[in-house]
């Protein structure tokens, strides 16, 4: 090993890095995966010895502005492939979330964190989720052998599709090391349809009826009084061509006009309302607090706030109410209120934010079945069977 114990270990190649790993395994060294270290409160607390880093891992391997492909080193920063990509009038579909605000630290999120963790933002209604851009995927299993998944064009998959695995593991299964992503073209417009003043249910049939409307909505989200606001407020974001925007602009407070549908927000007021509720920034303070993502059936949202009373201190819905934030107390009596109230309908809690202490006591991810348990440690075992790898961030002892 290059580095003692406690100390982080920075390959500058996939072959570093498998060497490093084996290494590690041989040892029987367990490494915890950082990245740019922007979402380190995220998932149960970290059991490695040392530190694997992919900082050195840096760079665009290529970009095909008229392919709309890009494939980059996992420690690239998020921000300079954007910035790469936007010269070319060109963005990353998914829209993937900054959690700086969140977790109060300065650290740049990078590509392979996104992949990791499947990074997801307000445009997954309709643009899909992180892993649905992602072409391929490179990374070193917990054996320490290189392996590749995927390529440059998207194809049907027979049996284990290793790159939708891969996004969402969270590091479990291995070290990122480069991935390939579909891009999207970047709309020369955007506007969003205000409609203010509605209750949950309300909220939930404006965003239900925007997003099965003609109008290519892109973006449906609800926030609540206190938000920037003293009254509660409706997003619907379209994007495009100007006069295509204008028009379905119009149509959308048309059909939403007896809502109370009236105006819209343009441009940067628009863009700077959607980084807001895509960063959950509504959220950061107090900085106490835990914080929750919730996935659930749209129609779902309200009923599981009602039965959450006071217990929610905050929250706010996006994905058209597929996804709610909410805010609570810090204690495991609240994380199992929680979850008692998101059961008569089904969903998914992540514990998104919370004291280490807190995040070590309660499952951070919605809690497995014993099927599904049963899976998971057959799956991990098949790629990292001494547990080398983010041993426990996602599930305890797996």
């Amino acid at each position: 090993m290059s580095a003692p114990e406690g100390e982080t270990l920075t390959p500058a190649s996939e072959a570093e890095a498998a060497e490093m790993i084996r290494a590690a395994r041989a040892a029987r060294v367990r490494l915890d995966i950082v990245g740019g270290d922007s979402r380190a409160g995220l998932g149960r607390p970290r059991a490695g010895a040392r530190r694997i880093s992919t900082r050195a891992l840096d760079g665009l391997v290529f970009y095909a502005p008229e392919e709309m492909t890009l494939c980059a080193r996992a420690g690239t920063p998020l921000a300079a492939i954007e910035a790469a990509i936007a010269e070319r009038g060109q963005m990353l579909p998914f829209e993937p979330a900054r959690s700086q605000a969140l977790y109060a630290t300065n650290g740049e999120p990078t590509l392979g964190g996104l992949v990791a963790a499947n990074v997801s933002g307000p445009r997954r209604v309709s643009s899909g989720a992180a892993r649905d851009s992602v072409l391929g995927v490179r990374f070193v299993n917990g054996f320490g052998e290189a392996i590749k998944s995927g390529g440059r064009v998207m194809k049907n998959v027979t049996g284990l599709d290793l790159t939708k695995l891969t996004c969402g593991a969270h590091g479990t299964l291995g070290l990122v090391t480069e991935a390939t992503i579909k891009l999207a073209p970047k709309p020369e417009t955007e506007a969003s349809v205000v409609v203010r003043r509605l209750d949950d249910s309300g909220a939930i049939l404006a965003m239900t009826r925007a997003l099965g409307s003609p109008y290519g909505v892109s973006g449906a989200a609800m926030l609540q009084p206190g938000m920037g606001r003293e009254f509660s407020r409706v997003f619907l974001r379209l994007e495009g061509f100007a006069d295509s925007v204008a028009y379905r602009t119009e149509r959308l407070i048309a059909l939403l006009a007896d809502l109370g549908a009236k105006g819209a927000l343009r441009g940067e007021d628009s863009a700077r309302l959607w980084r807001a509720a895509r960063d959950a920034t509504f959220l950061a303070e107090p900085r106490e607090r835990a914080i929750w993502r919730v996935s659930l059936a749209a129609s779902q949202g309200p009923p599981f706030v009602a039965r959450l009373g006071p217990l929610a201190l905050a929250h706010f819905y996006d994905w058209g109410g597929g996804l709610v934030w909410v805010a609570t107390d810090p204690s495991e009596a609240a994380a199992t209120a929680l979850r008692a109230a998101l059961a008569p309908g089904g969903g998914h809690a992540t514990l998104f934010r919370a004291p280490e202490p807190l995040r070590a006591r309660v499952p951070v991810f919605q809690p497995l079945s014993e099927t599904a348990l049963k899976y998971t440690r057959g799956i991990k075992a098949s790629f990292d069977p001494d547990g080398v790898l983010n041993y426990g961030r996602m599930v305890e002892g797996v």
